[in-house]
């Protein structure tokens, strides 16, 4: 047994017109599908049988071992992604987060217009991240398949793929516009709700483990 391939949370045709079901057969499919079967042909070679998906990124960074972090990173990075989110207005942010985001922004719709500058600025391919830092929310990008696991002091709450293959088919070159649509319609609000009081990385992992 290998690491598997997670079915998507919704249909894929569910949060269209923002992103369509062809979008998905290529970026579900094709792209998260390529990055679960190059880290399940280093399983034996690299030792990796009976690990989770996280001990497998922690021993990769430890050892150094780029192809591996940014494989296995991928895959927890889109594990992750995917719960984020859900068809438009589906969702809310708690009463929780509602409060932080005003704390920390001043409103939903400036935390949309600051994380979309964030994912449109980041130069080349990445990942756009709302994190909670202490008592506050911050927003912080990441590049290639580097993820917020092993960052000290912040915990993952919601993220936007910037990589290219996340946006071409529906959007073309046009990022901003993506960002926008993405963060502002189909964001699983109740799931960036969760991960404030609950595990993070425990739901992006979904509990992967290479046997």
């Amino acid at each position: 047994m290998a690491f598997t391939l997670p079915p998507l949370p919704f249909d894929k045709a569910a949060l269209e017109p923002v992103l369509s079901a062809e979008s998905f057969d290529y970026h579900h499919g094709k792209h998260h599908k390529a990055y679960v079967d190059k880290v399940n042909g280093w399983i034996d070679e690299k030792g990796l049988a009976g690990k989770s998906l996280v001990e497998v990124i922690d021993l990769a960074r430890d050892q150094g071992d780029k192809p591996l972090l940014n494989n296995a990173g991928q895959i927890w990075n889109h594990d992750f992604f995917w719960q984020c989110l859900a068809p438009e207005g589906a969702t809310r942010p708690s009463d929780q987060l509602a409060k932080l985001i005003d704390a920390s922004f001043g409103s939903r719709e400036a935390l949309v217009e600051k994380m979309g500058q964030e994912a449109t600025g980041h130069f080349g391919s990445g990942w756009a991240w709302l994190v909670l830092a202490g008592d506050a929310l911050k927003i912080m990008s990441l590049h290639d398949g580097e993820t917020p696991l092993g960052h000290d002091g912040i915990k993952p709450l919601l993220t936007l793929d910037v990589w290219e293959h996340a946006y071409y088919i529906d959007y073309r070159n046009a990022r901003p516009k993506f960002a926008a649509e993405v963060l502002g319609k189909v964001v699983n609000w109740d799931f960036v709700s969760r991960n404030i009081e609950g595990d993070p990385i425990a739901k992006g992992d979904l509990a992967q483990m290479a046997a």
